[in-house]
């Protein structure tokens, strides 16, 4: 006779949604995959869509002000390059305390635009 019995995960829901944001992306990645919780699932992949699109969005400037200065061959670009680099960078970390936070308390911040991208395919 096989015996069940309900596991319970030996990590709080708030840790595990703080944990989602720790490294970005990456960890949101991992916390989706390994823990099916709703609240913990949100935040991971709310990480994924926050901090991926972030990090997607530094790739495409780069690559659009590096392939710029190679064409024009000059350094008109740098400075705005700098500036929406470091604009996304202040962003980011802004984002990465808050959602951190927001997780720990056991609150489901919701970013704009991007929870609804989250919520689509973590289900609600």
């Amino acid at each position: 006779m096989v015996q069940t019995t309900n596991v319970q995960p030996s990590m709080s829901e708030n840790v595990a949604g703080f944990l989602c944001y720790l490294v970005g992306w990456v960890t949101g990645i991992i916390f989706f995959l390994i823990d099916k919780r709703p609240f913990v699932r949100f935040h991971a992949a709310q990480s994924i869509v926050v901090f991926g699109g972030l990090h997607i969005i530094n790739i495409v400037v780069g690559i659009l002000f590096g392939a710029g200065m190679f064409w024009r061959g000059g350094l008109g670009g740098f400075g705005i390059a700098a500036g929406l680099y470091s604009l996304i960078g202040l962003l980011g970390f802004i984002l990465w305390i808050l959602l951190m936070v927001k997780a720990y308390q056991g609150e489901k911040f919701e970013v704009p635009i991007a929870a609804d991208i989250a919520k689509s395919f973590a289900g609600k």
